[in-house]
């Protein structure tokens, strides 16, 4: 299992953020954004990056990213209607995985309202079996890969 306290945690500590637009549903009946629509924040964040970093639609490559683990602290609520940024980080990048180091902020605050943990595994699109990452996918995260 990876170390959870790997990588940033501070808005400022983060290379590459992407804004995220809150929307009316992601409130839940208490009157914060449901925990589980961190997680599409997250899987947005990510896959927003890497096709605006690449320059490519990266559905349509031979090799794609499958989600294969996510973890999630959450430390404060969120709220509709303010926008959400989300602070990507890579932590390792292996041959045929990335491991992503994500937080959520909302506001003017450093400080994270949830700190993430993400696992692309690349598949083959037609096989399924394991692959190695696409080079344009590698370099698109490289400037990403904190020690």
């Amino acid at each position: 299992m990876t170390d959870e306290r790997v990588g940033p945690r501070l808005r400022s500590e983060f290379v590459a953020l992407r804004t995220i637009t809150t929307r009316w549903e992601d409130e839940d009946v208490y009157g914060h954004v449901n925990n589980v629509v961190y997680y599409s924040y997250f899987d947005t964040a990510v896959n927003g990056y890497l096709m605006a970093a690449s320059g490519t639609d990266t559905r349509r490559l031979d090799a794609v990213g499958l989600v294969a683990e996510t973890r999630c602290e959450f430390l404060r609520e969120l709220a509709f209607p303010a926008d959400v940024e989300v602070g990507i980080a890579v932590t390792r990048l292996g041959t045929s995985s990335i491991v992503y180091r994500l937080a959520i902020f909302q506001g003017e605050s450093d400080e994270p309202a949830a700190v993430g943990h993400f696992v692309h595994v690349y598949v083959d699109a037609e096989t399924r079996e394991v692959t190695p990452v696409p080079d344009v996918v590698r370099a698109a995260v490289a400037p990403l890969v904190v020690a």
